[in-house]
This record gives C-alpha cells, sequence and structure tokens, in this order.
C-alpha cells in the first residue's frame, strides 16, 4: 500500500513532501511494531535502547549524560527510564571514581539475559522490514537517511 492510498491523499504539492511524509510513515510503523516487540518483555523501546547501549560498554556502563547521547530518539527523562530499569532489576547503579557526582549505570546479568532473548525477535523484525532490497539498496538508503539526519 502507498503513503498516498494509506493517507487517502491524491497528490502532493513536491516530491519532497511526499518522500518525508513517506519516511514518516515508515519510521512510525516500524516503530510501532518495535514498541510491541519490547512490550511483551515487559520493556518500552526507549528502554531497550538503554540497556543495548549498556551492553555495548559491559561490563563498565555509562552516566546518565552520555546514555542520553547514544539514545536513537530523544527521550524526555532518562533518569526516570533507568530508575525504572534498575528497579526492573536490569540496571545497577554505582558512582564513578573519579568524580563521584557522576551516577554510573551498568547492565546486570538479567539485563542481559532479557537481551538475548528480545534480540532475536527485533533482529526478525529488522531483517523483514527490508527484505527484498539488495544491499547496495540499503547502503544507499542509510546514506540518504545519514543526509537527512544531518
Amino acid at each position: 500500500m502507498t503513503v498516498r492510498t494509506r493517507l487517502s491523499q491524491r497528490q502532493f504539492k513536491h516530491a519532497a513532501d511526499e518522500a518525508v511524509v513517506s519516511l514518516l510513515v515508515a519510521a512510525g510503523q516500524l516503530g510501532q511494531r518495535m514498541n510491541d516487540c519490547c512490550r511483551r518483555h515487559g520493556v518500552t523501546h526507549d528502554q531497550y535502547n538503554i540497556l543495548r547501549i549498556l551492553r555495548g560498554v559491559h561490563p563498565e556502563g555509562h552516566p546518565r549524560y552520555e546514555i542520553a547521547k547514544r539514545l536513537i530518539s530523544r527521550a524526555p527523562d532518562v533518569t526516570r527510564l533507568i530508575d525504572r530499569l534498575e528497579r526492573q532489576g536490569l540496571v545497577a547503579r554505582g558512582w564513578a571514581p573519579e568524580n563521584r557526582r557522576h551516577s554510573i549505570a551498568t547492565i546486570t546479568q538479567q539485563g542481559l539475559d532479557l537481551l538475548s532473548a528480545i534480540d532475536p525477535e527485533i533482529d526478525a523484525l529488522q531483517r523483514s522490514a527490508v527484505d527484498g532490497l539488495t544491499v547496495a539498496e540499503l547502503e544507499a538508503f542509510s546514506r540518504t537517511c545519514d543526509y537527512l539526519a544531518r
């Protein structure tokens, strides 16, 4: 189904309008599927993303500002997201030895286990979203997204 059909839109003023709306619709659809997947495992997509970030530096961790900088989409209150993950036992917090003002979040074994359970579903979802595109098309799409995110 095309974006025009989905939105009951006969035409767009400019090809750029249709391209941007198409990207937003596709991102919204994929984002909803990812949220649904994460919700089945008891976390939001933003929380999943925080766990993924912390896994990347395991066994070390990151302060809140570094996590916020690395998130895919801007989350309004990273501290509350980390608080919830800590209450669930997925993240632990301590203090940076070189600067006791910095709280450092680290992923727990329970958090790593949760990611191991979610990752195959997220991987399958992502692969199905781009199924049928060639490597060259995927690389061109990534370059286009990089350009748009500048």
